[in-house]
C-alpha cells in the first residue's frame, strides 16, 4: 500500500491510498468522502482494465457536469443511505426535519453528507486502511454525536472487504453504504451483456416519489433475479432500468447477496454482505458527459451499483431491521466485493 497526495478541499489535504495485491488487482481510495476512485486488474499488453466509475484527479469530482448529475461515484454514503420520505422522521417522540435534496425527499445524508467530508485515515495493515469521521449532534438535522469508521482491505484472493463501525451518544438513524459503480467489460461496452443475479424474493415497494413506505411485494418475472439474467433483455421491458430495493434475510450473516458476470471477458463480481437490503441501480440517469481521464466513458447503462444497506426510509418503516443506532447498540456492518477474471 502506498499513499499519495491527491489535492486539497477547502484547505484540507486529500490523500489517495493505493492498495495492490500479488495478482495485480489495484484499488485506490481517497480521504474525500472515503471514496473508491478506481478498481483495476491486469489486462493485455501490460494495460490495466478499469472496472469502476471514478476519476484519476480530484478535479473530476468537482466538475460542473459531475455536480449537476451527482452520481456519488465510489463514495461512502451517510448518515443514511438512500431516501427518507419527505425529509422527516420521528424518534423517541420528537420529529426531526432533514434537507429535501431529492425533492420531495431526503437523499444520502443531505446537502453535505459523509460523501462530501474529509475523513481521517490510518494504515491498519499491509493492504488495509481505516478512515474515520465524526458528525456532530444535529448535523444535517440528525440527532446524536456520531463517530464512524470504514476499513477497506484488499485481500490476496481479490476481495475488497469493507467493514463499517459506528457509535452515538443519542439514538439516531444510521445506514452506511459504498456507492461504487461497476462495468466488468472495462467500459468497452454498456452493461447490457452482463448477467445479474440477486438472492432475494422480496422488493420494498416505492411510492410515487420513489421511496418505500413499508409495503413489501414478491418479485415479479422482470424483478426476479434469483437466477442469472441478461440485463439487456430485461431493459427492453423497463422504462428506466433498475432502481429497485431488494430485502435480504436480516440474520446478521455475511453471505452472497448478488453475482454479476460478463461472459465475453470471463470477469465476475460477487457481492457479500450482512445488510438486510440492497439497492440495485443500473445507471439510467448517469450523465453521458462524464468520463475518466483515460477515456473510459460513463453514462446511461454504462455501469451498475449494488448498494448494500439498511432499508431505504428505514426510520419511517415499522420493524425495519437496524435502522436506528443507539448508545447501547453500536453500528456494525460488512460488505465484500469479490472479483475474479
Amino acid at each position: 500500500m502506498t499513499k499519495q497526495e491527491f489535492g486539497q478541499v477547502s484547505g484540507a489535504d486529500i490523500d489517495l491510498f493505493v492498495l495492490e495485491n500479488t495478482a495485480g488487482m489495484q484499488v485506490k481510495i481517497m480521504t474525500y468522502g472515503a471514496t473508491i476512485t478506481s478498481i483495476s486488474i491486469p489486462g493485455e499488453n501490460d494495460k490495466r482494465v478499469e472496472l469502476a466509475c471514478g476519476f484519476d484527479s480530484l478535479e473530476g469530482y468537482f466538475s460542473d457536469a459531475y455536480k449537476a448529475n451527482a452520481p456519488y461515484f465510489g463514495c461512502t454514503v451517510g448518515r443514511f443511505a438512500s431516501r427518507i420520505k419527505d425529509g422527516k422522521f420521528t424518534l423517541e417522540g420528537k420529529e426531526y426535519s432533514l434537507a429535501t435534496n431529492n425533492d420531495p425527499n431526503h437523499l444520502h445524508g443531505g446537502i453535505v453528507g459523509f460523501d462530501k467530508k474529509v475523513w481521517q485515515a490510518k494504515e491498519v495493515g499491509p493492504n488495509s486502511v481505516e478512515m474515520s469521521l465524526e458528525s456532530a449532534d444535529m448535523e444535517e438535522g440528525y440527532p446524536g454525536n456520531v463517530k464512524v469508521s470504514v476499513q477497506f482491505t484488499l485481500t490476496e484472493d481479490n476481495k475488497i472487504e469493507i467493514d463499517y463501525k459506528g457509535e452515538t451518544d443519542k439514538a439516531t438513524p444510521l445506514s452506511l453504504t459504498n456507492h461504487t459503480y461497476f462495468n466488468l467489460s472495462g467500459f468497452a461496452e454498456t452493461i447490457e451483456n452482463h448477467l445479474a443475479k440477486i438472492v432475494s424474493d422480496t422488493l420494498l415497494v416505492p411510492d410515487e416519489t420513489g421511496v418505500p413506505v413499508g409495503e413489501e411485494a414478491a418479485v415479479t418475472e422482470v424483478d426476479d433475479l434469483r437466477t442469472s439474467k441478461k440485463l439487456g433483455d430485461l431493459f427492453k421491458e423497463m422504462e428506466t432500468g433498475y432502481e429497485h430495493f431488494y430485502a435480504l434475510p436480516a440474520d446478521g450473516e455475511v453471505k452472497t447477496v448478488a453475482e454479476f458476470d460478463h461472459p465475453t471477458s470471463g470477469r465476475k463480481l460477487e457481492v457479500l454482505s450482512n445488510e438486510p437490503g440492497l439497492l440495485f441501480y443500473t445507471g439510467y440517469f448517469t450523465s453521458d458527459e462524464l468520463k475518466r481521464e483515460n477515456g473510459d466513458q460513463f453514462g446511461k447503462y454504462k455501469a451498475f451499483c449494488c448498494e448494500t444497506s439498511r432499508y431505504a426510509n428505514g426510520p419511517n418503516i415499522a420493524g425495519s431491521p437496524g435502522s436506528i443506532t443507539t448508545p447501547n447498540k453500536p453500528y456494525s456492518s460488512k460488505t465484500v466485493y469479490a472479483i475474479s477474471w
